[in-house]
């Protein structure tokens, strides 16, 4: 560790944790084992860091809430094993409303993106330069954000889809789509994400079969879940889809078509 930086004793750093100049790192802070912390880095209390974790320089972690609800509750920001935090990001912690923001296990965050309060990012999460995620988004795993991307608060975003750089988002994304232009739509699945992540054609099929209904029948949300639950036989790929649908509180994005 360097000698120009301010560790606070009552922190609990693990073993092999490397430390750069000029960082400070408070009290009620735990990080795990084979971390690399770079220069100037601010990890405020309440920061929970797991294992093999690298922050690089500027990086903000823990910082109390941007929200004026915000009274001084104890809350904390996970950050999973294996998770990558740009220069510049800022993740704050959560609010008495989760109690913490959550980023999962080998994520990459990039530079100077912004994860707010009771964010809950889940595992093999890519998150592109400056995106700004508002308070209390949740983004399912393996799910791939471009740069410059702006998410508004309780908006959700499901697993593995490909979202555009440059989005406004104020409506939830389901699972394995591809979100873009403006306003945010429906624009295809995201096949190559899931030959990546080792879908088999017939998984494939299913979503496809499954989206064709949703998205390109001129039926509205309600009369499409009616009919892929007619039409299409139950699977895990069907009823996923179908309960993020029917649970979204903000509405799913509609068609570019």
């Amino acid at each position: 560790m360097s000698m120009m930086n301010q560790i606070h004793p009552d922190a609990r750093l693990g073993n092999n944790v490397r430390v750069g100049a000029f960082t400070c790192i408070y009290d009620n802070v735990e990080i795990g084992d084979n971390c690399e912390i770079g220069n100037n880095v601010t990890i405020f209390p309440g920061a929970r860091i797991g294992d093999g974790v690298k922050i690089f320089p500027g990086a903000v972690i823990a910082g109390i809430p941007q929200d004026l609800k915000f009274k001084g509750e104890d809350t904390v920001a996970i950050i999973g094993n294996g998770t990558t935090i740009r220069e510049c990001a800022t993740v704050n912690r959560g609010t008495a409303s989760r109690g913490y923001t959550k980023i999962g296990d080998n994520c990459l965050i990039m530079a100077y993106t912004h994860v707010a309060h009771d964010c809950v990012i889940g595992n093999g999460v890519i998150i592109s330069n400056a995106t700004q995620l508002a308070g209390e988004v949740i983004v399912d795993d393996c799910a791939v954000i471009g740069g410059g991307s702006l998410v508004h608060q309780f908006c959700h975003l499901g697993k593995n889809i490909m979202l555009q750089g440059g989005a406004l988002v104020n409506k939830d994304i389901p699972p394995y789509v591809k979100a873009a232009r403006e306003p945010i739509s429906y624009v295809g699945l995201n096949t190559v994400g899931m030959h990546r992540h080792g879908f088999s054609p017939e998984r494939i099929q299913i979503i496809k079969d499954v989206y064709r209904i949703l998205y390109l029948s001129d039926l509205n949300v309600n009369n499409a879940v009616r009919r892929i639950r007619e039409n299409i036989p139950q699977s895990d790929e069907r009823d996923e889809i179908l309960e993020f649908v029917e649970n979204s509180e903000r509405g799913i994005i509609r068609s570019a078509f």
